[in-house]
C-alpha cells in the first residue's frame, strides 16, 4: 500500500503531464498563424488546408508588364442570385511594376487580436512600393499553398498560403490573406494577430475564407454584417495605401447569395472578384466565371479542383480524367480575359490522384501535368 507522501508525488506527476499535454495539443507551432484549420468536405465545399512546406526563404518579386486581354461578353447561365450591377470595369488595361508583395510583420508575441481597433493605423503602413496591375508579375499562373515551388516558381507569378505572412520564393509574388474575423475556429485569433503586424501594405491581399459556410469546418463563417464590419475595420485601410483587395471567396459557388449583399453594405469596394471552382466539366467552369464576372471585377480563381458536385463533393479519381481537366481549364482562364489570376488548390480532401504532390514531397502526375499546361504560357 502506497505511503501519502508517494500518493502526494503520483498526483503533482499525473498534473503536470496532463498539463503539457494540453499544452501540446492547443499549440501544435510556435507560430500559430502558420496552423491552417481543417476545410469542410460536404457539397460545394473546398478542401481542407494544409501546412505550407515552404521555408522562408525570402527575396524581391521581379517586376513584370501585364495587360489583361479585353472580355467576352458576359452571360449569366446559372447564377441563383441576382449579380449587382458592375461597378468596374474588369478588363481596364494596366501595367504591373511587381515588387515585393507579401505583407512585411514586425516582431513581437501573438497576442489574440485586439477587438477594440483597427488592424494597424494607417500611419503605422508603408505604401506599396509600386503600382500593380490585375496579374501579379504579368503571369495569371500560381498555386495554393508553398508546395512546390522550386519547381513552379519558373512558371508561376505568384502564390499564397492561407496566412497573413506568406514567404516570398524568388520571383514569385506572396500574397497574404486575413481568413476570418479572429473567432472561426481555435487558431484565427492568432492569425488576425499576426495580420495586425504588417507594416508594408502588399501589392494584393485576398479577403476572408468562404465566409457563407459555417466556421469550424474551414470556413470563416461570418454573417454578411460581421464581414462588412470586419472587411472596413482590418483590409479597407489598406487600400489607401495603394494595396488591390480581392474579395471573400465563396463556398457555394453559383448558388451564393452572401457576396452580394455585402458587395452591397461596404464602403470600401474590392478590386477583384474573389472565386472558388470545384468542377469536373468546363460548362460548369464557365458557369461559375459568368456568374462572378457579373459583379464587375476582374476574377481571382484562388482555388479550382476536379470536383463532381452534381449530388455532392466527390473528387475525381481518374488521372486521365484529371489530366484532361488542367489542360482545358488552364487553357480556358489563360484565354478568358475576365480572369486575371488562378491558383491550383493544394487543399487536403481531395483525394488520392488530384494532390499536386506525393507523400515525399514530388510532383504527382497532376503536378507535372499543371505544369506543362502552363509552361505553354509562361
Amino acid at each position: 500500500m502506497l505511503s501519502w507522501k508517494a500518493l502526494l508525488v503520483l498526483t503533482l506527476l499525473t498534473g503536470a503531464s496532463a498539463a503539457s499535454h494540453n499544452e501540446l495539443r492547443h499549440h501544435p507551432r510556435n507560430i500559430l498563424s502558420r496552423h491552417i484549420p481543417e476545410k469542410r468536405l460536404n457539397r460545394r465545399a473546398s478542401c481542407r488546408a494544409p501546412t505550407s512546406s515552404l521555408s522562408g526563404v525570402s527575396a524581391s518579386a521581379s517586376s513584370t508588364t501585364h495587360v489583361l486581354s479585353s472580355s467576352s461578353s458576359t452571360h449569366h447561365t446559372t447564377p441563383t442570385t441576382t449579380s449587382k450591377e458592375s461597378t468596374a470595369t474588369p478588363n481596364k488595361s494596366s501595367s504591373s511594376s511587381g515588387g515585393s508583395s507579401g505583407g512585411s510583420s514586425s516582431g513581437g508575441s501573438s497576442s489574440g487580436g485586439d477587438s477594440g481597433s483597427s488592424s494597424s493605423s494607417s500611419s503605422s503602413i508603408a505604401s506599396v512600393h509600386a503600382a500593380s496591375g490585375s496579374t501579379p508579375n504579368g503571369i495569371k499562373a500560381g498555386t495554393s499553398s508553398g508546395n512546390a515551388l522550386s519547381t513552379l516558381s519558373k512558371h508561376i507569378g505568384w502564390y499564397y498560403d492561407w496566412t497573413p505572412d506568406p514567404k516570398e520564393y524568388g520571383g514569385v509574388m506572396a500574397v497574404p490573406m486575413l481568413w476570418g474575423g479572429g473567432g472561426a475556429d481555435g487558431t484565427d485569433a492568432s492569425r488576425l494577430a499576426a495580420f495586425q503586424r504588417i507594416t508594408q501594405a502588399p501589392q494584393y491581399m485576398i479577403g476572408f475564407e468562404e465566409p457563407d459556410c459555417p466556421s469550424g469546418g474551414g470556413s470563416a463563417g461570418m454573417s454578411v454584417s460581421e464581414g462588412v464590419q470586419d472587411w472596413e475595420k482590418y483590409i479597407a485601410p489598406f487600400k489607401s495605401k495603394g494595396t488591390k483587395l480581392v474579395s471573400p471567396s465563396m463556398c457555394k459557388q453559383v448558388a451564393e447569395t452572401w457576396l452580394k449583399d455585402f458587395t452591397d453594405q461596404i464602403s470600401t469596394p474590392y478590386d477583384y472578384t474573389n472565386v472558388h471552382i470545384n468542377k469536373n466539366s468546363m460548362a460548369g467552369v464557365k458557369a461559375d466565371l459568368d456568374h462572378y464576372a457579373g459583379y464587375g471585377k476582374p476574377l481571382w480563381i484562388t482555388e479550382f479542383a476536379c470536383v463532381d458536385d452534381s449530388t455532392g463533393f466527390t473528387p475525381c479519381s481518374d488521372q486521365g480524367e484529371i489530366n484532361n481537366f488542367i489542360n482545358d481549364i488552364v487553357d480556358l482562364f489563360e484565354s478568358d480575359g475576365r480572369v486575371a489570376a488562378y491558383a491550383y488548390s493544394n487543399g487536403e480532401g481531395l483525394g488520392n490522384v488530384w494532390p499536386m504532390t506525393t507523400g515525399s514531397g514530388a510532383l504527382s502526375e497532376s503536378g507535372q501535368t499543371y505544369v506543362s499546361a502552363i509552361s505553354r504560357y509562361h
